[in-house]
């Protein structure tokens, strides 16, 4: 039924956990409750224990603090919060009860400010439903979870698919990657759901012809080299795409490309450009209407969806647009640089310019990070300033936030170790 680290809860002893938790909390239907336990077992018996009856959970990161989690919960209209106990903390007694039981999340906040997205349990059965039906490679995997279980990725793709499936899932700390790598040989056909940072730290310790069974990655394109070093350590390597508005809208089954997103499951309409050369945004239509993702990209003729950038990442200079993940892939392959992200710069004549942060395993200068750029990109695409940082800034899911990098970076919160080039 579940697995969380070395704990083993079978059917019969997790139903009464999840009885126990509903008891101990006193749950009412129609209601709204948030959720932030540090106890993985004790938050998922409470997220079963809400759905049961109809009610909404607001799954929080358990490593949000109290009064962040507290505001979080205000915002997204919560009745009450559990906070790593299962005495509620009543929030709002004037709010109107949803006509539906709803699990609500908050977008990554990676275009803009965060909110608050609410999706009916039907609508998620729907997905699960269809995401069962169609990816059907991992049936006879273990799906082992390293990505935080508040989050839609680790809570439908990874629990709720694997129940579908009858799999008892496997819930890991992502904190300690010889742990994990530990895991993963002692389980038969393990499938690994977790972050591509996660992803490419595993393949960097594994010795030279080990190879992961199976491995999903979602939440952000796999830069080129990471995604080189991944595939040569999976034998099946497979992705997904999607966002909040919607859960997951394609998968691939064999990812040859870090950029072909997957194909669309059938509970998806989904509208694009037919043109690799002249992409579009990626419209998903459904019961809610239409969701405009603000991802730019288009369709094979094979019906793979393929992704090209974030609308909102697009760097305009002089007229002509910069992809990020082009400027971040070229720097990516110089010789002991280990991340990078390209971001945003206003600049006085070009309107708009290149920055750069990166990390690496030793120091590199500025004029040398350049040379190496001029050598693989065009004028345009050449970063306006270079910094040398001791880590790229990521999200809980891995993802990056390029507006959030540029803002940190205006205000002067990275100390530059590499010389700062000007164009």
């Amino acid at each position: 039924m579940l697995q969380i680290d070395d704990r083993y809860y079978d059917r019969q002893k997790f139903e009464q956990l999840v009885a126990e938790n509903a008891d101990k909390a006193g749950l009412e239907a129609n209601a709204c409750y948030a959720v932030c336990f540090s106890d993985t077992a004790g938050w998922l018996a409470l997220f079963f224990a809400i759905r049961n009856i109809g009610a909404s959970v607001f799954p929080i990161h358990p490593a949000t603090p109290h009064a962040a989690a507290r505001r979080l919960a205000v915002a997204a209209g919560c009745h009450a919060l559990y906070f790593n106990s299962l005495e509620a903390e009543t929030l709002s007694t004037e709010i109107e009860p949803a006509s539906q039981g709803q699990l609500l999340q908050m977008s990554s906040g990676t275009t803009g400010a965060p909110k608050c997205i609410a999706r009916g349990w039907a609508e998620i059965d729907a997905e699960v439903a269809s995401y069962v039906t169609t990816f059907r490679q991992p049936e006879e995997m273990t799906p082992v979870i390293a990505c935080p279980t508040t989050h839609s990725y680790g809570l439908i793709c990874g629990i709720l698919v694997a129940h579908k499936r009858g799999r008892t899932p496997v819930v890991v700390d992502a904190g300690n990657p010889k742990y994990l790598l530990r895991t993963l040989r002692d389980i038969k056909r393990p499938l690994l759901y977790s972050s591509p940072a996660v992803l490419h730290t595993l393949a960097r310790l594994m010795p030279e012809g080990e190879k992961l069974h199976a491995a999903m990655t979602s939440g952000t394109v796999l830069p080129e080299p990471w995604f080189a070093r991944i595939r040569a350590h999976t034998t099946h390597l497979f992705q997904q795409y999607g966002c909040s508005e919607t859960g997951c809208i394609a998968v691939n089954p064999n990812v040859t490309d870090a950029a072909d997103m997957g194909f669309v499951l059938p509970h998806h309409s989904v509208a694009c450009s037919n043109n690799a050369v002249a992409p579009s945004e990626v419209i998903v239509s459904g019961p809610n209407g239409e969701v405009a993702t603000r991802d730019l990209g288009y369709f094979r003729p094979d019906g793979m969806l393929v992704f090209v950038s974030r609308l909102d990442d697009t760097i305009n200079v002089s007229g002509l647009n910069v992809y990020p993940r082009e400027v971040e892939d070229v720097v990516m392959s110089m010789p002991a640089v280990t991340d990078a992200v390209a971001f945003r710069k206003a600049d006085t004549l070009a309107g708009e310019r290149v920055g750069l942060l990166f990390s690496a395993s030793e120091r590199l200068d500025g004029p040398t990070v350049r040379q190496w750029c001029a050598q693989n990109l065009a004028s345009h695409q050449l970063p306006m300033e270079i910094v040398q940082v001791d880590a790229i800034p990521r999200q809980a899911n891995g993802k990056i936030s390029r507006r959030e990098v540029a803002a940190q970076h205006a205000a002067g919160q990275f100390t530059a170790s590499a010389a700062e080039v000007a164009a």
